[in-house]
């Protein structure tokens, strides 16, 4: 059985909403907070890279943090490597919830992407 982590900010509706769905599709997870076992710059590069996804997805673009740091002015200018730094430095910075398998990194809550992930009919 492979191993998979759900790595969420348990306040977060969106969070819940995917607990409770991987809940009733009868997935076995262990679950992260975010914030308070925030991931690691290694860990951000590994799921990354299982991802196939752009880094920016990675992101809470939407969140509050986000916006005061004037993230989207600045990352573009930032290499990967500085990137997954800044990840690591607040949980509140990283796109949540963040499903995480042996094989993939899917970041957001996305019933048919979850679904996939998972081997799982949606």
């Amino acid at each position: 059985m492979t191993s998979i982590v759900l790595l969420e900010y348990p306040k977060c509706s969106t969070c819940q909403k995917a607990r409770t769905w991987l809940d009733e599709h009868g997935v076995t997870y262990s679950a992260r907070h975010i914030v308070e076992d925030n991931p690691t710059s290694d860990e951000l590069r590994q799921w990354h890279e299982r991802s196939g996804l752009p880094l920016k997805r990675f992101f809470n673009t939407s969140g509050m943090l986000y916006r005061e740091m004037e993230l989207t002015k600045k990352l573009p200018d930032m290499d990967e490597a500085a990137q997954y730094d800044l990840l690591a430095t607040n949980g509140m910075l990283v796109k949540r919830p963040l499903l995480v398998t042996s094989a993939t990194a899917v970041p957001g809550f996305k019933e048919s992407a979850w679904a996939e992930a998972l081997g799982l009919r949606s």
